[in-house]
């Protein structure tokens, strides 16, 4: 069986402008939201976590690889979604974790990780070691050359882990992989620059080639020729607090000429999130056939976890029977408690930092959604507004959007169907870019 993104490789090749997004999460109702509407659709659904969310040591959310897997085929189950049509990716597999180690730690590291994923059976794997590490910037060796070096010893593993698996599942697909020496960081800027500079062509080709020959040199070649296929670049799209940098097609079109001379490979962009519809299919019309979304997507559920704790209190202030969660208080307290999630991305005086850790583009929020306390005070709010019928006119207060979609018959009125028909805003962008229209894309 061929593997599904290579089926969208061929389709890019053909002038087809299809796509995958990738849904970078690990929150329970964005996975669910996610699922649901690419079953409605009988679509793929590729769900990646990234190295320092979900590796060896439990990352971020406690989870290793096999765990986030049953994570995921958990919902799946629940909501009815083919195990077999969900994709797991692997996203910035590398040093990203321990950058700050020096090198033979560092990589050590990486290798126990990249292994872990590939015998968990995750199949899109995107290979990152363009970040320093140790005394790289003292040695003055750092450069595609290192980079390129790293990431075939990296391959190198994963295909021999691949091996492994295969002698007991005789049935799985083979990895793709995905490289690139100009990696924009997981999570958005953290620096709200003019603007953002566009991957250059001629450092498309360099980096291009400089992998190729290092994957040559560890015997790698068909590797490379047969399941390399995306690199990632800076198109010029980036996300900041409060700033978007829109995707400008003209400034991208050197690069994207650039890809036309590669048969194998396309384009995948990062940090996505909150481009408009309409930039995000020139993205895929362009190459840029894998789009990653993450922040976004949690920025859209807690956006409504805020207007459902709006009607919680407007249904309940005034009840002495009933227990408010207040879980916008609770979520901030704890976002000021334990800073460290939040303080390298939120600057300015005091009342500015204030507003950003409720409402930044950079969502830094999600970090405090698994944190004990507000969890409880997520579920005593869904417990709360499932004890009532939620009446329409709060609903169209606080989700018009949703209020329509209840009207139409479209979504239930309960919590959790609002909610997760919230996140599913953005995921409409997504599944509007990614497929095919009757306008056949002529190769430049």
């Amino acid at each position: 069986m061929l593997h599904p993104i290579k089926e969208i490789v061929k389709n890019q090749k053909a002038g087809i402008p299809v796509g995958i997004y990738s849904v970078c999460s690990s929150n329970n109702y964005v996975i669910e939201a996610a699922l649901e509407r690419a079953l409605r659709n009988n679509d793929y659904l590729l769900i990646e976590s990234t190295a320092n969310q979900v590796n060896q040591f439990g990352g971020y959310t406690g989870m290793r690889p096999l765990d986030f897997k049953e994570f995921v085929y958990e919902i799946a189950d629940k909501v009815g979604f083919p195990r077999e049509k969900v994709i797991l990716g692997g996203d910035h597999l590398g040093p990203l974790v321990w950058k700050g180690l020096d090198e033979k730690t560092a990589m050590k590291y990486s290798k126990d990780l990249i292994r872990e994923y590939v015998l968990a059976g995750f199949t899109k794997i995107h290979i990152d070691t363009s970040m320093h590490i140790g005394d790289d910037l003292n040695s003055g060796k750092f450069g595609d050359s290192l980079i390129a070096e790293r990431a075939a010893i990296l391959c190198e593993v994963a295909e021999a882990a691949f091996s492994d698996l295969k002698e007991n599942e005789i049935n799985v697909l083979h990895p793709v992989y995905i490289v690139g020496s100009e990696v924009p960081i997981p999570g958005g800027s953290q620096d709200e620059e003019e603007e953002i500079s566009v991957t250059k062509s001629e450092n498309l080709k360099n980096t291009i080639d400089t992998f190729k020959e290092a994957f040559k040199r560890y015997g790698l070649d068909k590797c490379f020729n047969e399941n390399v296929i995306a690199v990632v670049v800076q198109p010029g799209v980036e996300f900041g607090s409060d700033t978007i940098w829109a995707y400008n097609r003209d400034k991208a079109k050197e690069l994207v000429n650039t890809l036309n001379d590669y048969e194998n490979l396309i384009f995948e962009a990062h940090s996505t999130d909150y481009q408009t519809p309409i930039a995000l299919k020139e993205l895929v019309e362009d190459g840029f056939a894998i789009l990653k979304v993450g922040p976004a997507l949690t920025f859209a559920l807690r956006e409504g976890l805020f207007a459902l704790s709006c009607i919680e209190e407007d249904l309940f202030t005034n009840d002495e029977n009933v227990e408010i969660s207040k879980f916008r208080d609770i979520l901030d307290f704890s976002m000021v408690k334990e800073p460290e999630n939040w303080k390298n991305h939120y600057k300015g005086s005091g009342k500015e930092v204030k507003f950003e850790r409720k409402y930044s583009f950079s969502d830094r929020a999600r970090y405090y959604l698994p944190n004990a306390h507000v969890d409880y005070a997520l579920h005593k709010m869904i417990c709360n507004l499932n004890s009532v019928s939620i009446p329409l006119p709060l609903i169209s207060q606080y989700m018009p959007t949703q209020y329509k979609r209840v009207r139409m018959g479209l979504i239930k009125k309960d919590a959790e169907s609002l909610l997760k028909d919230k996140v599913n805003e953005y995921i409409e962008d997504y599944m509007f870019a990614t497929k095919p229209s009757l306008k056949i894309k002529k190769k430049a």
